[in-house]
């Protein structure tokens, strides 16, 4: 038993160090430095023009996925629908704001000095089936998306621009079943690893 507690405590150590890798965080302009000596920052998240696996615009996904979840049960996609808009402030943006505070040693304040700006460019949203520890039976969620950081007062004035590309987004154990718990995660790591980058 304890040769078997081992191997999944190796396992689990692994996975999460091949889904932190999987992600790269880079800064396309300016500089992160301004923020060291700020102990606060203001966060905010935007959604505009999203696209969604392989759809180019995130309202082709939500028509498709609400319609298909209708034809089975009515009422069903229209409340995954509600749940798909909802899930952001609801779930993705706490995941994100407690992981960026616990790794950067910052608090979150609305007049800080600098505001940080979380624009989500694409969602994967990966897929999880019974028996999703199979080969091909699951898909993490992925997440790509800008961070930018300008001053609070002066929006217009930019410090830096940061680009968060393959966010990855799943449970280890498999019980990821829910959408949106796998871009939860996504919003989770994402905030964990920037915060990391900028402390």
């Amino acid at each position: 038993m304890k040769v078997i507690t081992g191997v999944l405590a190796a396992l689990a150590i692994s996975f999460s160090s091949l889904s932190a890798d999987a992600q790269k965080i880079k800064t396309t302009e300016g500089d992160v430095s301004a923020l060291k000596s700020e102990s606060s920052v203001n966060i905010e998240f935007t959604y505009d023009n999203i696209s969604v696996g392989k759809f180019a615009r995130e309202e082709d996904y939500i028509k498709k996925k609400t319609e298909e979840y209708n034809s089975k049960e009515p009422g069903r996609g229209d409340t995954w629908a509600k749940s798909w808009i909802n899930d952001r402030q609801a779930r993705y943006e706490p995941k994100f704001i407690d992981l960026f505070t616990l790794n950067s040693g910052m608090t979150v304040k609305k007049d800080a000095k600098y505001t940080m700006i979380f624009k989500t460019k694409s969602i994967e949203p990966g897929y999880n089936i019974a028996g999703g520890m199979m080969i091909g039976g699951r898909k993490n969620a992925q997440v790509d998306a800008e961070l930018w950081i300008v001053e609070t007062a002066d929006r217009t004035k930019t410090v830096a621009l940061i680009s968060v590309e393959n966010a990855p987004g799943g449970t280890w154990g498999g019980y990821d079943y829910d959408t949106g718990t796998r871009i939860a995660e996504s919003y989770a790591i994402s905030g964990k690893r920037l915060g990391k980058y900028i402390k």
